[in-house]
């Protein structure tokens, strides 16, 4: 087996598989959606439309006393910052997915190179007082929209591309959320000379950038606490992104000039949230043999068979590697172990025929995909409706993949995946940054045994805490269904916990898809600060 064939595989954090059945409601193709009255670029007069559309020079003017910018035909409101002076947002207003709520969606332009993708939806409940969140899909190289359309967004992608439905289980029920598309050259971002981004650390600054810049455009989002939620590779890059935030925010002077646009915004950080993450190699990929082996969906028969025990005795290397990458941070020592460990430990699961992130279900890559979810592609039919790139402020020029495999090699080629990740989180936990961790327990590639287990050496003040608390029963509040367990610490009985782990039972890589009711239940419980047992 050649390694870096199993690699997109391993690292891909893809999306959901069908659509819910029930409740939903069709909005209607997409030129149904999209209102004469606000125009595709989003509720601009029609006077303001006057270049030509092929235009491509950028034509400044002022609405309102607001700037904006015409850039391929394309009319946006234009963001910038005094301390940002390398960045600048462009703004548009689609009625998409979910018209009832309001949404901004376009680009953070880094310099004149990098151009990041967001797609914003307020809460559909008391947006004034709803919390702020920013999802991430994984990958490397996976767009959140993905996310957005299979799991935890306003809708769900329907009938092979050409229509949505809405997702009554969708996180911004009681959450104001920011899907962003990171790092370059992911789903709508990109790189004017095709370049990219290749490490965690640098993606985290960029982050950090959109986020000052979008709290001093929309300040009512600004005085609400932060969550940064991400899945599967997520889990390297959120702790990443939180890190620079935390360190940018002792830097926020305790005054600021009464001129907004001067003004750095400190950013409510109230928690990490992992789902299915892959955070600490070291322990999550010996686990692997367990979970194939004695896990609740083993592919093996005997747990102490040869295929087993072979399996187990490529743990020693693989963690000797890994542990030489912690000790030196270095490209030389980080690519070795990202190479050896992908492809001794993941091949069982990629040579088994089941789906690697529901290890309950068989892939057919004919007619499921090369990632064993058909709905990729309906994703990335929708997107590249002409009316919709226009409705989202995109080039029309810009062609939309749910998943990059350049990025995804580029990263394996830093050995990025392979750092100390969790070392970044204790000084922010300890300082009252909660943390949550929730893995489905049919998921092959980020296995919830692993991620409980690190959470078992992660050095806080809530260790020792963490290591006596009792594993209860996770009971939803509307359903009353047992839909997993939880194990928490912190928090005081009255909480939801400052660090918590949540197994989820009968779901795979993307719960939000698998356990919708569930997934929403538990989200809500977390940002509300309400225990989840």
């Amino acid at each position: 087996m050649k390694v870096l064939s199993l690699v997109p595989l391993v690292h891909l954090s893809t999306v959901l598989a069908s659509i819910l059945p029930e409740s939903q409601v069709v909005l209607g193709d997409v030129a149904d959606v999209l209102s004469p009255t606000r125009g595709a670029a989003g509720g601009l007069p029609d006077t303001v439309k006057s270049e030509p559309e092929q235009a491509t020079k950028k034509i400044h003017e002022w609405i309102d006393g607001k700037p904006f910018v015409q850039e391929h035909g394309l009319i946006y409101e234009l963001v910038q910052h005094a301390h940002f002076s390398d960045y600048q947002l462009r703004i548009t207003e689609p009625a998409l997915c979910d018209p009832s709520v309001k949404q901004y969606s376009g680009y953070l332009d880094i310099t004149d190179d990098k151009h990041l993708f967001f797609w914003f939806f307020e809460a559909r409940v008391s947006p004034e007082d709803a919390p702020l969140v920013m999802w991430l899909n994984g990958g490397p190289g996976c767009s959140s929209s993905t996310g957005l359309l299979f799991e935890l967004g306003p809708c769900n992608i329907a009938d092979d591309g050409a229509n949505t439905t809405v997702n009554p289980y969708s996180w911004n029920t009681h959450a104001n959320i920011i899907f962003l598309d990171q790092p370059v050259n992911v789903g709508f971002s990109y790189a004017e000379d095709g370049s990219t981004v290749n490490t965690s650390p640098v993606a985290g600054k960029d982050v950090y950038a959109f986020m000052e810049l979008f709290l001093s455009r929309f300040p009512q989002y600004a005085t609400q606490p932060f969550h940064l939620a991400a899945e599967s590779y997520g889990g390297v890059y959120a702790p990443n992104i939180a890190n620079v935030i935390y360190n940018e925010n002792k830097k926020v002077p305790l005054t600021s000039t009464s001129d907004a646009n001067d003004a750095l915004v400190k950013i409510n950080l109230a928690s990490v949230i992992l789902g299915n993450g892959m955070t600490d190699n070291y322990i999550q990929m010996a686990s692997i043999p367990d979970y194939l082996c004695d896990g609740p969906y083993p592919i093996y028969d005997d747990p102490e068979g040869p295929q087993c025990q072979a399996l187990r005795s490529k743990v020693p290397t693989c963690q000797r590697l890994i542990k030489a990458c912690y000790n030196f941070e270095s490209r030389f020592t980080c690519v070795p172990a990202a190479l050896y460990c992908n492809s001794q430990l993941y091949a069982p699961i990629q040579q088994s025929g089941l789906n690697p992130y529901d290890a309950r279900r068989t892939c057919d890559p004919e007619k499921d995909g090369p990632l064993c979810y058909k709905e990729m592609g309906w994703i990335e039919a929708y997107m590249n409706d002409p009316a919709v790139k226009a409705a989202l402020g995109v080039n029309p020029q810009r062609n939309f993949e749910s998943c990059n495999m350049a990025v995804n090699q580029a990263f394996l080629l830093q050995g990025d995946s392979m750092h100390n990740t969790p070392a970044l989180l204790p000084e922010m936990i300890n300082d009252g940054v909660r943390l949550l961790v929730y893995a489905g327990n049919a998921d092959m590639m980020c296995n919830y045994i692993g991620n409980e287990r690190w959470l078992e050496v992660l050095d806080t003040n809530f260790l020792d805490e963490f290591m006596s608390a009792p594993t209860e029963q996770w009971i939803t509040m509307h359903s009353g269904k047992v839909a997993g367990t939880v194990r928490s610490a912190g928090g005081g009985g009255s909480g939801a916990g400052n660090v918590t782990f949540v197994a989820v039972h009968e779901a795979g890589h993307m719960v939000p898809f698998d356990q919708p009711e569930a997934a929403l239940d538990m989200f809500t419980r977390w940002i509300l600060d309400i225990p989840l047992a």
